[in-house]
C-alpha cells in the first residue's frame, strides 16, 4: 500500500527537521519592499509570501533572534517590535493548537 509522504521542514531556530504540521510559518508578504519587512504569523500555512518556519517553542524563536536566522532568511532587517509581535502571536498560537 502506498504510504503518502509527509513534508518536512527545518526550524529557523533549533534546526531540526520536523512534519510540516507540527512547525509555525512564519511569512514576509510579497508586495513588502527592501526597506520594510511585513512578517506576520501564518497559522493555515496558505499565505502567499516567502515562508520561513519555526517550532512553536519560544526558545526556537529566541535562537532564530540571536543568530538572527530570519533576517537571512528574508533578506531584511527586522526590527524588535516585530520580534515581540511574533512572540505574542506564539503564545497565542500555542493556546490555538
Amino acid at each position: 500500500m502506498y504510504q503518502k509522504k509527509i513534508p518536512l521542514r527545518k526550524c529557523t531556530g533549533c534546526g531540526e527537521m520536523k512534519e510540516k504540521k507540527q512547525l509555525i510559518r512564519i511569512v514576509k508578504s510579497p508586495d513588502s519592499e527592501e526597506t520594510e519587512c511585513r512578517i506576520s504569523v501564518d497559522l493555515t500555512g496558505k499565505k502567499s509570501g516567502r515562508g520561513a518556519y519555526i517550532c512553536n517553542n519560544p526558545d526556537c524563536l529566541a535562537k532564530a533572534k540571536k543568530a538572527r536566522r530570519l533576517e537571512k532568511a528574508f533578506s531584511c532587517k527586522i526590527p524588535d517590535e516585530v520580534y515581540q509581535r511574533l512572540e505574542q502571536e506564539l503564545e497565542t498560537s500555542a493556546n490555538y493548537h
